[in-house]
């Protein structure tokens, strides 16, 4: 027999979560009291969702992996290279773009406050701004790498790139073995936030098994 108070799931429809209805309540409190304007909240959350965000800086990587000529474009001017994409601006504006290889891998921070290429990666990720990863980062970045799971060769350098207001990093991943043929809508589908950063890499996709 079903628990429907154990997962809260009512007629096919779940409950939103304790932080999620906390959102929600903090919205509706700002609205009442006349702080905050619905129709720019909603103007701003529909900008996140659909033009800004991971998936234009997935766009960029994937272009660069499909297309050597714009990769090399990016790699020299990478600002100029984006705004081939129609992406840029705000936080934007002055990009670098760092290719990782087998000899090199590269990792962003920002050990001063919280820098980020926003049109690019969207909203930074909590552990991004917070004092631990900004310290550890530079002192110890092998460290911070195999937290996240990413454990590197003994000879691949770790280089670290600290983002200012003047000047913002984009990485760009190595393409996974086996994606060689894939699109490049397909390429873009395998990008991350987090591999854009340099906290993780690209994972080899799946091979449908044959019958």
């Amino acid at each position: 027999m079903k628990d429907e108070d154990a997962d809260h799931d009512h007629d096919g429809h779940r409950m939103p979560s304790d932080a999620a209805l906390r959102v929600m309540a903090l919205e509706s409190l700002l609205i009442e009291k006349g702080l905050v304007d619905p129709q720019a909240l909603d103007a701003l959350i529909e900008a996140y969702e659909h033009r800004i965000g991971p998936h234009n800086g997935a766009r960029v990587v994937a272009r660069a992996w499909k297309d050597p000529s714009y990769k090399e474009r990016l790699l020299t001017d990478a600002s100029a290279a984006i705004a081939e994409l129609g992406f840029g601006g705000l936080q934007g504006e002055h990009m670098l773009a760092v290719e990782n290889t087998a000899a090199v891998h590269n990792l962003v921070v920002c050990t001063l406050c919280s820098c980020y290429p926003y049109p690019l990666l969207g909203l930074p990720p909590v552990w991004y701004k917070s004092a631990p990863y900004r310290s550890r980062a530079v002192i110890d970045p092998r460290g911070v790498l195999r937290e996240f799971g990413v454990e590197l060769p003994a000879e691949t350098e770790v280089r670290v790139w600290d983002s200012t207001a003047e000047l913002r990093y984009l990485v760009v991943p190595r393409q996974p073995s086996g994606s060689e043929d894939m699109t490049e809508e397909e390429l873009a589908s395998l990008v991350t936030r987090d591999t854009m950063i340099g906290v993780a890499l690209v994972r080899t996709p799946r091979v449908a098994a044959t019958p």
